[in-house]
């Protein structure tokens, strides 16, 4: 289960993503963030209280990247230990914008 709060601010779109974004959920994610995306120039993904991120997810990550590179970027906030060491070990840590 996942729960997604946006924000939409002076062309800014801020996801706060809170639970699993796995096989069943990431579908939900990417319905929810193109549905605002195409409005932003950049992107920003809470990921304070996401407590995991399978490959699914991951694949999201880069579309999304790529999607907004053209624009002003994506980034990503608040990744905790746990999400950070899939993002480091998958090579994800070195071509995502990561604060």
């Amino acid at each position: 289960m996942i729960n997604i709060t946006k924000e939409l601010n002076d062309s800014v779109l801020t996801v706060y993503l809170d639970g699993k974004m796995d096989t069943n959920t990431t579908p939900q994610v990417a319905e929810q963030i193109e549905a605002d995306v195409e409005a932003a120039d950049a992107l920003i993904l809470d990921m304070k209280d996401l407590k995991y991120i399978s490959s699914a997810g991951l694949r999201l990550l880069l579309s999304l990247h790529k999607k907004m590179a053209d624009k002003s970027g994506m980034k990503l906030k608040n990744v905790n230990e746990t999400n950070m060491e899939i993002l480091d070990f998958t090579g994800f840590a070195d071509i995502l914008d990561i604060e």
